[in-house]
């Protein structure tokens, strides 16, 4: 997996499958959140997601207020964010 910013807009490339995947995401999230009140999130690739990335950005939304939006990329992916009832929550389309 592969994560890339600019500005406010995180962009992950490939499979998000481990904690080393989960660390790397959060960390680089913790740092725009310090200074962004709104973040895009382009997964373009990914089958699915982790329930611990999926924590964390339910904590983003939730208790921090952090406007997320995500770009899905993957059509069974975005199934799982409508089957888990996050599309709403995470603003999630595919793209």
């Amino acid at each position: 997996m592969k994560i890339t910013t600019s500005s406010n807009i995180v962009t992950i490339d490939g499979n998000i499958k481990s904690v080393a995947d989960y660390q790397s995401i959060k960390s680089t999230l913790d740092a725009l959140k310090a200074t962004e009140k709104s973040i895009t999130i382009n997964i373009l690739n990914s089958l699915s997601v982790t329930s611990s990335v999926i924590g964390y950005l339910n904590k983003l939304v939730l208790k921090d207020k952090i406007d997320i939006r995500i770009n899905i990329g993957n059509q069974q992916l975005l199934e799982l964010f409508s089957d888990l009832n996050l599309l709403d929550i995470f603003k999630a389309k595919k793209v």
